[in-house]
C-alpha cells in the first residue's frame, strides 16, 4: 500500500495530456491540476460552456463520442489520455463502456498507448481485512447500483483487452472536497476501511500514476 502526501504534482517535464469527461467532477479536477502543474491539456467536451476551468496550455476540443475518427485529432501525439467518463445515473448505465470504446479505438488508430480511466471500488477486489460492516455496505451499494457496476466491469474488460498501457483507478464513495494529496492506494486491491475520497484527490492520484510503470495494466484502489 502506498500513501501520497504532496499536493503539488511534478512529473519532471511538460506533458501533453488529453482528458475525456472534462466537465465532470473528476475530469474537471484533472484538467485544473494538470494545468497548474504546467502541462498542456486537451479537454474533450460536448458543451464547452460547461467547462469552467481556464488557463494557459488548455485546448478545448468539442466532440460527440460516437465516432472514433472524430476524436482522433484530440489524442494524436499525446503522452497520455485520462478519462473520467461514466454514467451519471442508473438510467445512463452503459455509457462508460460505449464512450470508452470510442476512446480506445481513437487511441489505437493514433498509436497512443498510455490510458488511465476511472472505475469504482466495488468492481475490484475487496480488502481481506474488511469487517462485517464494510462488507455489508459494499454489498448493499453493489446491489443498489448494479447496472452501473455491470457497465463499469464491462468497460474494464474492454480496456484490459485493448492492448494499451492502461491503469484502472477504483475509488469508493466520492465527495466534493478540496485537494489534500493525502490518500492511500493499493495496486490490485483496495485500502482497508477506505470508505470515501474527494474527487480532487482521485484526479491527483490519476495524474501521479501517469508515469508510474508499476500501475501499467493494473487496477489501483484509492481512498482516504
Amino acid at each position: 500500500m502506498s500513501e501520497y502526501s504532496p499536493t503539488t504534482l511534478s512529473m519532471g517535464y511538460v506533458m501533453k495530456l488529453t482528458v475525456f469527461g472534462a466537465t465532470g467532477g473528476i475530469g474537471r479536477e484533472i484538467v485544473r491540476q494538470a494545468l497548474d502543474a504546467g502541462h498542456r491539456v486537451t479537454a474533450v467536451v460536448r458543451d464547452p460552456a460547461r467547462l469552467t476551468v481556464t488557463g494557459e496550455g488548455l485546448e478545448v476540443f468539442r466532440a460527440e463520442l460516437s465516432d472514433p475518427a472524430a476524436v482522433r485529432p484530440a489524442v494524436a501525439g499525446r503522452d497520455a489520455v485520462l478519462s473520467g467518463l461514466g454514467a451519471r445515473s442508473r438510467k445512463d448505465a452503459g455509457d462508460a463502456t460505449r464512450l470508452t470504446r470510442t476512446v480506445l479505438d481513437a487511441m489505437r488508430a493514433e498509436d497512443v498507448g498510455r490510458l488511465l480511466v476511472v472505475s469504482a471500488a466495488p468492481v475490484g477486489p475487496a480488502p481481506r481485512e474488511d469487517g462485517f460492516l464494510d462488507r455489508t455496505v459494499r454489498g448493499m451499494v453493489s446491489a443498489l447500483l448494479k447496472d452501473m457496476y455491470v457497465d463499469l466491469r464491462a468497460m474494464e474488460e474492454e480496456v484490459a483487452r485493448s492492448g494499451l498501457e492502461w491503469t484502472v483507478v477504483r475509488p469508493p464513495r466520492l465527495q466534493n472536497k478540496p485537494l489534500t494529496g493525502r490518500y492511500r492506494s493499493v495496486t490490485d486491491g483496495f485500502p482497508e476501511k477506505g470508505r470515501y475520497i474527494g474527487r480532487a484527490d482521485v484526479a491527483h492520484a490519476m495524474l501521479s500514476m501517469t508515469e508510474d510503470a508499476g500501475t501499467v495494466k493494473r487496477g489501483v484502489g484509492v481512498a482516504y
